[in-house]
């Protein structure tokens, strides 16, 4: 079995993992494992920007307090204070680093977003992510001190305590599988990131990449850390419902150029959001999710309708050319007929508790991007403000690893699989896969009740038992690894969310439909192992 020396190693290949990479290789021996290729994450595909305050008239108290109106009254202060007040110097560094970011006069271009006061959008067109995604590649590619390891998956992280070393608890490697030997190899360093995303998939509709499945918050989860907020998970409300569409965004401009929300033929119809809020169309997107969502439950549908044929194909053309080309690819044409939509899992705003470095509960572990949770994003994330907190504490985690003393690193031991076999139902994975992610969606979702998270509650426990006698008895792929993490992941939230005897920022009960005070966060505890 192959075995791995490093002095840091990086899980995930996002914004915050090779922002991570690149302000260490000056002076470590970096490790990138990435489950997938390079450029398979969540933040290649954010069509938003990057919130900073830039603009003459703006101010960080402004920002500050437009990210706590957003989160509900559950965001630190510190947190955000220290976010907003990095963002200038975070976008300078991208910026060095060549991201073309859309500009105006020669200089950066500000556009505007929900819930911001002020323009205050760094972009590259509608495709920021993909922009910053492509040039930290390129950089990360060619740098010198960075290993790349692609198509390696998180099995488990090592810790002094699963060794039954003396002394103080840390964290000192991980198992990683690798596809290409389908081999499970050993990596040591004294310094450990998730940078690992978030875990849309838990659901069965998501605009997440099919890499997100929760392995940084499982497997922290497992080797002792805290987690919190994991209750708050962001849907977006219209996500384009198509068996070949898997995760396509229909932007929310569509409903402010006119587009309506209407039930399908064979329930009415009719358009139902002025039914829920008198904004109608344009009321906030969590709204509508629950909207959506309601009408989806009591009718029995697959979807809804979103419905902007009444305008001119020309101006379809011009507002929205990518979702009329990538509807009509699929046969739906936009000018004659309506979208369908489902909500769908867009962020998850919990994640492994940590500190201000990054630093989570466990010596030499450290969680940064969507896999932390922080406290700046409270109970709801606002828009823009996750790519900057990928930058913001990636840079802090490695600030404080170069300030970080030398510690011996004991020798790990390989992994030991000959007491397994290869599984020979591959059909069991994919049923529990599928069983999860479904019901999730029902009992676990947008809205939710007492009754439907006990049952869900009930599930995830049957699933346990099966998975664990899995993982226990045969030989671990891919896809089992991150079956485990899911529901383990869907557990969490379910906790989280029974805990939180309230309705506050996305987390929506018909038992406790008003805000309770104080706000406090929800925390997670591991049993003693």
């Amino acid at each position: 079995m192959a075995s791995h020396d490093f002095d840091v190693l990086i899980i995930g290949s996002g914004l915050a993992g090779l922002s991570a990479a690149l302000h260490l290789a000056p002076t470590h021996r970096v490790a990138v494992l990435t489950k997938r290729s390079l450029g398979d994450g969540a933040s290649g595909w954010a069509q938003g920007g990057i919130a900073a305050v830039l603009a003459e008239g703006d101010s960080f108290e402004a920002h500050v307090q437009d990210t706590l109106v957003a989160g509900g009254g559950l965001c630190d202060l510190a947190a955000t204070r220290f976010v907003v007040e990095n963002a200038p110097p975070a976008i300078a560094w991208l910026q060095q680093l060549g991201v073309p970011f859309s500009l105006e006069d020669g200089a950066l271009h500000l556009t505007r977003e929900g819930g911001h006061s002020a323009r205050r959008i760094v972009h590259a067109t509608d495709a920021t992510g993909a922009a910053v995604q492509q040039t930290l590649m390129e950089r990360v590619r060619s740098t010198p001190g960075i290993t790349l390891l692609e198509h390696h998956t998180l099995v488990d992280l090592i810790t002094a305590r699963k060794l039954g070393q003396p002394g103080p608890e840390r964290c000192l490697g991980l198992y990683a599988l690798n596809e290409a030997t389908d081999e499970v190899e050993t990596f040591r360093a004294p310094h450990t990131i998730l940078a690992t995303g978030g875990a849309g998939k838990v659901y069965l509709y998501t605009t997440n990449p099919d890499t997100a499945t929760g392995d940084g918050i499982a497997a922290a989860w497992r080797a002792g850390c805290r987690v919190a907020n994991l209750e708050f998970i962001q849907f977006h409300p219209t996500c384009l419902y198509h068996p070949h569409a898997k995760s396509f965004l229909i932007t929310e401009a569509v409903r402010g150029e006119g587009g309506q929300l209407r039930l399908p033929p064979q329930a009415g119809g009719t358009r139902f959001m002025p039914q829920h809020d008198e904004r109608g169309e344009l009321a906030p997107r969590d709204v509508v999710a629950r909207a959506i969502d309601f009408e989806m439950k009591k009718h029995g549908l697959d979807c809804v309708h979103l419905d902007i044929s009444h305008q001119s194909p020309q101006f379809l053309q011009e507002h929205f050319p990518n979702i009329l080309a990538r509807c009509a690819q699929l046969g739906i044409d936009i000018t004659r007929e309506p979208i369908p939509v489902v909500p769908a899992a867009h962020y998850t705003c919990g994640g492994v508790l940590t500190d201000l470095s990054g630093a989570t509960d466990l010596p030499g572990l450290y969680a940064i991007g969507e896999t932390a949770c922080t406290g700046l994003h409270g109970a709801n994330r606002l828009a823009s403000n996750s790519l900057l907190e990928c930058m913001v504490f990636a840079q802090a985690a490695a600030r404080t690893i170069a300030a970080a003393p030398p510690s011996p690193q004991p020798q790990l031991p390989p992994w030991d699989d000959s007491r397994v076999t290869d599984a020979d139902e591959c059909v069991v994975i994919s049923h529990n896969w599928d069983e999860l992610r479904r019901f999730m969606w029902d009992y676990v979702g947008i809205v939710r009740t007492n009754k439907r998270l006990e049952r869900a509650a009930h599930r995830i426990a049957l699933l346990q038992g099966e998975i664990h006698e899995f993982y226990s008895h045969f030989h671990v792929t891919r896809d089992l690894l991150e079956l485990r993490n899911l529901v383990q992941v869907a557990e969490l939230i379910v906790k989280s969310a029974q805990m939180r005897r309230e309705s506050r920022g996305l987390h929506y009960s018909r038992d406790y439909p008003e805000r309770a005070a104080p706000a406090a966060p929800t925390i997670l505890v591991p049993p003693a192992r």
